[in-house]
C-alpha cells in the first residue's frame, strides 16, 4: 500500500510533540513491509532525519501547472483564502515576535520561480495562511505525480493539503488529530482554525484521535460520525546512547522539572504555585522550568513576586539531546497540562528513570498506571505529591523501575500497526463504493 503523508515538521526541525510524533510513527510504519511512505514537508533544509522513508518538500517540487489552473484551484479552494489573526504553535524562539500584532492576512498571489517552485518558510509566523494555502496547491500536483492508494495528513495546517490531494486522487483521506483548537485555546476558540479543522474532519474518510479524550472532543465539538474516528496512541523511541548518557548534576539538592511550552494548554503557573507550596518544607529541592511561551513573562514575574528565584531556574527552549540531559538531572518531571491531548514528554521522563506526576486531563493518563494523576488545578496535591517523592527513598524507586517497564512497552511499531488497519478499512471503504457504481 502506498501512502502519500502530510505533515509540517519533521525532525531536528520541530517545535514540540507534533514532529516528534510524526518522526516516531513513520519510523515504525517503515518496518512494516506492505506500506510505501512519501512524508511531504513545506520545506526540507537537507539535514532530516529520514533514512527509513522518502521525504519530500514542497519547496522543492517543480509546478507545471500554466497560470490558469493555479486560477481554477483558487477558486474551487476559496476557503483558504481567509483573514485571520492567528498566532497557533508559534517557534518558542519567536514567541513573542506576533503576540499583539495584528496578521491580518492580505491578498497574496503564488510566486513561482524559473525553475518552476514555490519558496516556503516552513515556520509558523505572520504568513502562515499564505503558506497552507501555498502547501495545498503544492499538494495537488504531488498528489497527480506520485501513485498513492490512500492520503494521510497530520493536524490542522495540514488537512488542507490533504484535501487538495483527495480532490485529484481521488484516494481516501486519513486525517491524524494530534491536537484540537479546543486545547490549544484558554476558552476563546479561533474561529478560523475550528474551520479548517471542521473542515479536515469533515472531508475525511477516516479520523485518527491520539487519546480517546480527543476522539471525544472530536465527536462532540465537531460533530463527527464515532465509526470513522479511531484512537491510536502515541508511543516512544528507544533511547540511543547519546541519550542514555548521564549528566553530572552539579547541585546536591533534588530537582523538579517543567518541561514543555510556557502556554495556557500546559498549565505552568499550577507548577509555580506548587513549587511556592513545596519549598517551606524543604530546602533541599530547586524547580526547573525548561521551554518557551507567551506565559514565560508572566511566570518570570511570578516567581519574583512569590520571593522564590533564588531556587527556581529558566532554561529557555530545549530540544534533542539537550531534553534528555534535562531529563538525568531531573528527579521528579511534572506535566500539570489544562488540556493535553497525549503528552509524549511524560513518556520520555520515565524512560529516563525520572518519577513522573501527570494531570488527569492528559490523554497519556489513560495508558499509563505508574504515575501520578492529578488534577492540574490542584496545588496542594501536586505539591504534596512532589514533597513525598524528593522526601521518601520507597516512592521514586517504585516510579522508577515500574514506570520503565511500562514505558518500554509503548512502542511506535504497534502504533503502526494501528494505523494500518485504519488505512485498510478507509480504503477498503473507498474501494466499496467504487464498485457499487
Amino acid at each position: 500500500m502506498k501512502v502519500l503523508m502530510f505533515g509540517w515538521e519533521f525532525p531536528p526541525h520541530i517545535s514540540g510533540g507534533l514532529g516528534t510524533a510524526c518522526y516516531g510513527l513513520t519510523k515504525g510504519m517503515s518496518k512494516i513491509k506492505e506500506l510505501d511512505i512519501v512524508f511531504v514537508v513545506p520545506k526540507t533544509y537537507g539535514d532530516e532525519e529520514h533514512n527509513t522513508i522518502k521525504l519530500m518538500g514542497a519547496n522543492n517540487t517543480k509546478i507545471t501547472q500554466v497560470k490558469e489552473q493555479i486560477e481554477e484551484f483558487k477558486q474551487k479552494h476559496k476557503y483558504l483564502e481567509v483573514s485571520a489573526t492567528l498566532i497557533p504553535y508559534n517557534d518558542p524562539e519567536k514567541q513573542y515576535t506576533f503576540r499583539s500584532k495584528d496578521l491580518t492576512e492580505k491578498k497574496r498571489f503564488l510566486n513561482i520561480s524559473s525553475e518552476g517552485k514555490i519558496d516556503f518558510s516552513g515556520n509558523y509566523g505572520e504568513n502562515l495562511i499564505e503558506e497552507i494555502y501555498k502547501y495545498a496547491y503544492v499538494a495537488s500536483a504531488i498528489s497527480l505525480e506520485n501513485d498513492h492508494d490512500v492520503i494521510h495528513a497530520h493536524d490542522w495546517l495540514a488537512y488542507p493539503a490533504g484535501i487538495a490531494a483527495k480532490d485529484v486522487s481521488g484516494k481516501p483521506l486519513v486525517i491524524h488529530v494530534h491536537a484540537t483548537e479546543f486545547d490549544r485555546s484558554d476558552g476563546s476558540v479561533n474561529s478560523k482554525v475550528f474551520d479548517l479543522e471542521k473542515m479536515g474532519m469533515d472531508a475525511a474518510d477516516q479520523i485518527i484521535t491520539v487519546s480517546n479524550r480527543t476522539r471525544q472532543i472530536v465527536i462532540d465539538k465537531y460533530g463527527q460520525n464515532p465509526d470513522k474516528v479511531t484512537t491510536v496512541y502515541n508511543a516512544v523511541d528507544s533511547l540511543n546512547l547519546q541519550e542514555k548518557k548521564e549528566t553530572p548534576k552539579g547541585v546536591k539538592e533534588k530537582i523538579v522539572t517543567f518541561l514543555g511550552r510556557i502556554t495556557f494548554q500546559k498549565g505552568p503557573e499550577y507548577f509555580v504555585e506548587a513549587a511556592y507550596k513545596v519549598l517551606p518544607k524543604s530546602d533541599n529541592v530547586r524547580f526547573v522550568m525548561a521551554g518557551s511561551g507567551d506565559m514565560l513573562e508572566k511566570m518570570i514575574d511570578r516567581v519574583a513576586q512569590l520571593g522564590i528565584a533564588d531556587k527556581f531556574h529558566f532554561t529557555g527552549f530545549l530540544r534533542g539531546k539537550d531534553v534528555y540531559k534535562m531529563f538525568h538531572l531531573s528527579d521528579v518531571y511534572v506535566m500539570p497540562s489544562v488540556s493535553e491531548p497525549f503528552g509524549i514528554s511524560a513518556l520520555e521522563a520515565m524512560q529516563s528513570n525520572v518519577p513522573t506526576i501527570i494531570s488527569k486531563q492528559s490523554g497519556v493518563s489513560e495508558i499509563l498506571n505508574y504515575v501520578a494523576k492529578l488534577d492540574y488545578w490542584d496545588i496542594d496535591a501536586i505539591a504534596d505529591t512532589i514533597y513525598g517523592i524528593i522526601s521518601y527513598d520507597t516512592l521514586p524507586i517504585m516510579f522508577k523501575e515500574c514506570g520503565r517497564a511500562e514505558v518500554d512497552d509503548l512502542k511506535w511499531e504497534n502504533s503502526a500497526l494501528n494505523v494500518y488497519d485504519v488505512y485498510k478499512k478507509a480504503v477498503e471503504a473507498s474501494n466499496h463504493l467504487i464498485n457499487a457504481f
